[in-house]
């Protein structure tokens, strides 16, 4: 089966757009992976921010960050909901979200619309002009389709004079693919 889903797009567009000396955040931690990728990107003189509500991912991100040597993240159990209090407005070079429950975690414990949408609105006003922002939606079976129906509507409420969005999405696949989204702040 191809390797091309819907991370490795993200990844793709990362490694693209975050420079050394970046200042960037992961605002959905998780098992740390986007976390690490940020660190290495922005190298020794950037710094990332990793956010979750889960204590498990807290652990398993800052683990993985010890495991590779990568000390230029700041690990904290918050929700994403509450970006707006750790980075000034135009501060921020790219902003990473993986919607959906932690990996190999409790699908009780997952993202969902009434934090997102504002943890995104947020976002907007944190980039910096030329700042990224990614976005992995991931729907179906324990999450449902709310929170996917609901990110996909407010992305069409972005203002096109500021940012340009890229929704795509994978057409031959079964089941529910994850759902890859590219926004550029101008």
């Amino acid at each position: 089966m191809n390797q091309l889903n819907t991370l490795a797009l993200a990844h793709r567009f990362l490694r693209e757009e975050v420079r050394p000396g970046a200042f960037c955040i992961d605002a959905t931690a998780g098992r740390g992976r986007d976390t690490a990728l940020l660190c290495r990107l922005a190298g020794e003189a950037g710094r990332v921010l990793a956010l979750d509500i889960q204590e498990e991912a807290v652990a398993a991100t800052r683990a993985l960050l010890a495991r590779e040597g990568l000390h230029n993240a700041r690990v904290v159990r918050d929700s994403h909901a509450h970006l707006a209090d750790y980075a000034a407005p135009e501060t921020v070079d790219a902003i990473v979200f993986n919607l959906g429950w932690l990996p190999g975690g409790d699908h009780d414990i997952r993202t969902t619309g009434a934090t997102t949408i504002p943890a995104l609105e947020q976002s907007l006003g944190l980039l910096r002009p030329g700042g990224v922002l990614s976005l992995c939606v991931y729907c179906g079976g324990a999450s449902g389709y709310g929170e996917r129906d609901a990110v996909l509507a407010w992305l069409e409420t972005v203002d096109p004079a500021r940012y340009t969005v890229l929704v795509s999405r994978f057409v031959n696949r079964t089941g529910d693919p994850p759902i890859p989204v590219f926004i550029w702040k101008d």
